[in-house]
């Protein structure tokens, strides 16, 4: 099993920056892959970007032009357990959300990074939202 446990997001301004971070424990192993997925009020939850943790490839929502640029998906190991971090600048209204961390025991395909289902384990979602 892994647990993922998220923190970090909260209430900002727009224009302002949020960095969430996920810290991974349990059963570890080298060939996963991490990434952010949210979901807004009324709206299924969708990908927002992931690392493979092996290599660190970065892989972004190509769904969401205004993603791109804003947000930096980054990863860590940190007293022997790894963390994957999203840093969200330039903060929008339509930003709000729960963001949640997920994990995947398979390390997917490069096409397949944003498929949610390739996702073996979830955090319990930290809510950002972002005041206009």
């Amino acid at each position: 099993q892994v647990q993922l446990v998220e923190s970090g997001g909260g209430l900002v301004q727009a224009g302002g920056s949020v960095r969430l971070s996920c810290v991974a424990s349990g059963r570890t192993f080298s060939s996963y892959a991490m990434g952010w997925f949210r979901q807004a009020p009324g709206k299924e939850r969708e990908f927002v970007a992931s690392t493979r943790w092996s290599s660190g490839s970065i892989y972004y929502s190509d769904y969401q032009d205004s993603v791109k640029g804003r947000f930096t998906i980054s990863r860590a190991r940190e007293n022997a357990k790894n963390t994957v971090y999203l840093r969200m600048n330039s903060l929008k209204p339509e930003d709000t959300a729960v963001y949640y961390c997920a994990a995947s025991s398979q390390s997917p395909p490069a096409q397949a990074m944003s498929q949610q289902h390739l996702y073996d384990y979830w955090g319990q979602g930290t809510q950002v939202t972002v005041s206009s």
